[in-house]
């Protein structure tokens, strides 16, 4: 026999960005108390509004199942003596089992004892587990409230807690489970009962509850695109805020405002980001993509008087843009390039100097990354464009709105006169703003990009900043991640430790206190650079393989792995073991000089004359990233490779003839080098 399960937790409002978590995680606990607790079930669901995270448990067993087990005893040598009978150690180990001792079974010359453990009920078991269940989850922030010690995401208010129709008892932070809910909190009539599980979701919606995120979700859409349809326009749709949408309502009704016109005279990032940022609205466009004065949003309530609620929106957005408009005009009466001896004001960080110290190194930067990378860009331009870069950081509209800096630099830029591709790249120097989030598309605003972050980064490990675990307060993950990825899409062969030990020289830090940053910074970074290829669902013997390497360069990291997986080249285990066995002989030898006069065996002759022939077509497949071609050239030396190490004693007692034959393996070794670390693949 079964029963169904249900659990409601009732809250203060949770904030909205938690509630995906919560959800995933009470459903992940719930699936594993049961199964560790033995206890067997139909189906697992996980529900919730701001106010309530619900736990759906439907075909409960109402009893344990019984666990079977063989239990290992001692020795029958111990647990018997000369005549048979049993010790004290097989008395003593049946005792502990709590069956008689002739029930011990031998197998194998030991002693078993063959115990089932018959299951308890599950009402009882329950109060327990749900218990465990909500004092298990986890938040980003917690709190605790009046006289409490329970830490939870927001002050607990009421637990329903039904096992079939029979309330589950338990009581958390004085609050006792029992049936009754709360319905919303302006069109709900007050507490309400809940009889069963298989009610839970008609009950609610009579009280004005849509406890189903994904039900409100579609609610919220169907309603939004009705709306549109009847404006004639499309909603620029933004994932995100959609789903912080749902977990802000428990009844969802679309609507539709308006504002005026001239506000759509501002730049478009200042109009869209206070509807979406600040007022969670949904911003739409015509049909020949230009922004409406239109505007969605979605009520926590039904349609009663929402003409009403449809103007206090609109007046809210119209003080909005009022202040987006003021403070646009009061930017413009200053240009960009008047405020650079303002960034003075302003420290970047402690110990890393002002923000134009920073402008002053990314200058520097930039003009060493155009030269290192051969790019040919104008330096002057370059110039102009570290000092400009962080300027809009000093405007009104960047103040209120964070959100615009860079964007509003570039508008700033282009109102001033500056070229295109320099206001461009002030935008595209934040690029990547999130994960998923575009690249600069610009050459100047690669530049830019990664010089800005790899200052920070560089800067950060300097002064002791490293990110631990899940504390990253200054984002270093994130723009370490951003660089990798920007460096790999351009394809820019760039040495990431000569950019490091260069900004290092900037700031100041010289010997050992270098070499120790640098050794940390190519550390973190590799270690990011793998996380990349892991999750393209890249081999891990490939990863580590192209990740070997001396040089700290992603952009031939990451064609090297895309060559090692066209060539497949972990299938070629002849060609890797003769090989390998010749790195295991040289380990990081690197002298190559060698002298044919010293040869006194046929095997040394033929495996040189191997080496020479395959130098001459290698470097040609190596430029090209062919490594299917190369591994052909590679397996013409497998016969002379095995012939050389089957046949010749390396450790000849003549030591110049010794040193010649590891410098000849050392040769060979040298031509699949270019590969990688193939140790690693095998």
């Amino acid at each position: 026999m079964s029963k169904d399960l249900l659990l409601e937790i009732g809250t203060e409002e949770i904030p909205a960005h938690y509630m995906p978590s919560i959800l995933s995680q009470i459903k992940d606990l719930a699936h594993k108390k049961l199964d560790e607790a033995n206890i067997s079930y139909e189906s697992i669901r996980s529900l919730g509004t701001p106010r309530r995270v619900a736990l759906l448990v439907g075909g409960v067993a109402e009893k344990q199942s019984d666990v079977s087990a063989k239990n290992k005893g001692p020795s029958v040598k111990i647990a018997y003596d000369s005549e048979g009978s049993p010790t004290k150690a097989a008395m003593g180990f049946a005792r502990g089992q709590k069956i008689a001792v002739e029930d011990l079974v031998v197998e194998d010359g030991y002693v078993y004892a063959n115990v089932t453990t018959v299951g308890k009920d599950t009402a009882g078991l329950l109060p327990d587990i749900l218990k465990d269940i909500i004092l298990s989850l986890s938040f980003p922030k917690s709190m605790i409230w009046g006289d409490q010690t329970v830490h939870f995401v927001r002050p607990l208010r009421w637990f329903v807690a039904l096992f079939g129709t029979d309330v589950v008892p338990f009581e958390i932070a004085k609050v006792k489970s029992g049936r009754i809910s709360r319905g919303h909190r302006f069109l709900g009539t007050g507490d309400f009962e809940i009889p069963s599980m298989k009610d839970y979701e008609s009950v609610t919606r009579e009280h004005f509850l849509i406890v189903d995120p994904e039900e409100r979700k579609q609610m919220i859409l169907q309603g939004m695109q009705k709306l549109a349809d009847e404006k004639g326009g499309t909603i620029i749709m933004d994932e995100d805020l959609l789903e912080e949408v749902v977990f802000l309502v428990e009844y969802p009704t679309a609507l539709c405002g308006e504002f005026d016109r001239e506000f759509l005279q501002l730049p478009e990032a200042a109009i869209i980001t206070p509807m979406k940022d600040h007022q969670r609205y949904f911003p739409m466009r015509d049909k020949d993509g230009k922004l409406m004065n239109l505007f969605l949003t979605v009520r926590n309530g039904d349609d009663y008087h929402l003409e009403t609620v449809q103007h206090g929106n609109e007046r809210v957005l119209r003080a909005r843009l009022d202040d987006a408009k003021f403070f646009f005009e009061e930017d413009k009466k200053k240009k960009l390039i008047d405020r650079v001896d303002d960034l003075q004001r302003i420290v970047f960080q402690d110990g890393l100097g002002t923000l134009k110290d920073k402008a002053q190194r990314l200058e520097q930067i930039t003009t060493f990354l155009n030269h290192k990378l051969d790019l040919g860009l104008d330096d002057g331009d370059l110039t102009r464009l570290s000092d400009l870069a962080k300027t809009d950081l000093l405007t009104q509209m960047v103040a209120e709105f964070t959100e615009l800096q860079g964007v509003m630099g570039r508008e700033y830029a282009m109102i001033d006169g500056e070229k295109q591709e320099i206001a461009d790249a002030i935008n595209e120097q934040y690029l990547p703003r999130f994960a998923g989030d575009e690249l600069p598309q610009t050459t100047m605003g690669k530049v830019l990009g990664i010089a800005d972050k790899f200052d920070t980064i560089t800067g950060s490990f300097s002064l002791g900043l490293i990110p631990t675990g899940s504390q990253d307060p200054f984002a270093l993950r994130r723009q370490t991640i951003g660089i990798l990825n920007i460096l790999m899409d351009a394809g820019w062969n760039l040495n990431c430790d000569e950019v490091f030990a260069f900004i290092l020289n900037l700031l100041h830090v010289e010997g050992d206190k270098q070499a120790e940053v640098i050794g940390q910074l190519n550390e973190y970074f590799t270690l990011r650079l793998k996380n990349i290829f892991q999750d393209k669902g890249m081999d891990y013997h490939i990863i580590d393989c192209v990740l070997a390497s001396d040089t700290l360069n992603a952009a031939e990291a990451a064609r090297r792995a895309d060559a090692l997986i066209k060539a497949d080249l972990m299938s070629q285990t002849d060609l890797l073991q003769a090989y390998t066995r010749v790195g295991n002989m040289v380990k990081d030898a690197d002298d190559t000089q060698v002298n044919p006069d010293l040869f006194e065996t046929e095997e040394e002759r033929a495996l040189y004359g191997a080496v020479v022939a395959m130098q001459a077509n290698l470097p040609q497949k190596y430029a090209v990233y062919d490594y299917a071609g190369a591994a052909e050239v590679l397996a013409e030396g497998i016969g002379a490779i095995n012939a050389f190490l089957d046949n010749v004693l390396v450790m000849h007692k003549d030591e110049a003839v010794k040193q010649n034959r590891l410098n000849l393996l050392t040769l060979t070794f040298s031509l699949i080098r270019p590969i990688g670390d193939i140790k690693k693949l095998s």
